[in-house]
């Protein structure tokens, strides 16, 4: 369905500065809201892991081996032992 909406000036302004601080184009940041206020189900959407792979390649070479295995090497706790027999 396609509805055209006559907006003042000011509204269609302070409208496109939230779609823009979300990152989302005008036309679906008010289809977001019309969803919401119909308390309708968007189709959720497909997960391709391509954010995840993004947010790695920012930070990508930043570290070398030894210091990622210094950060992520596992402690091992000798609070308790253990008798595995």
């Amino acid at each position: 369905m396609t509805i055209t909406l006559d907006l003042q000036p000011e509204i269609e302004k302070g409208l496109l500065a939230l779609a823009t601080a979300r990152g989302v184009s005008l036309g679906d940041y008010v289809k977001e809201i019309v969803i919401r206020e119909a308390r309708v189900s968007p189709e959720p959407a497909r997960r391709t892991g391509q954010e995840l792979i993004d947010a790695c390649a920012k930070v990508r070479g930043l570290l070398t081996d030894e210091e990622v295995d210094t950060l992520f090497r596992r402690t091992p706790s000798l609070s308790r032992p253990v008798d595995l027999e």
